[in-house]
């Protein structure tokens, strides 16, 4: 059965951060519902990547985080399921 996941990356604001973090996504064949990145922190330094994708099962959403929080620049990774208010 597939599922909406919600997946929040922090990592440091490299060029080469968000690339390597929307690539983690397509080596699973996938295209995100919606993604949305913005530079955080006082020094700006910090780059916070917001993607939610659906389609994914359990399995897919838990191998999809680990190999995230496996990139060089990524320093955390939150991820959940999305539940619809009527399901709640």
């Amino acid at each position: 059965m597939s599922h909406t996941f919600c997946f929040s990356v922090q990592a440091e604001a490299l060029p080469s951060s968000l690339p390597r973090v929307l690539d983690v996504f397509s080596l699973y064949g996938n295209v995100p519902d919606h993604c949305y990145s913005q530079l955080a922190g006082r020094a700006q330094d910090e780059l916070v990547v917001d993607v939610q994708m659906s389609g994914l099962d359990l399995d897919t959403a838990e191998r999809i985080a680990r190999r995230l929080q496996r990139l060089v620049s990524v320093t955390s990774v939150l991820w959940s399921e999305k539940r619809s208010a009527a399901a709640a």
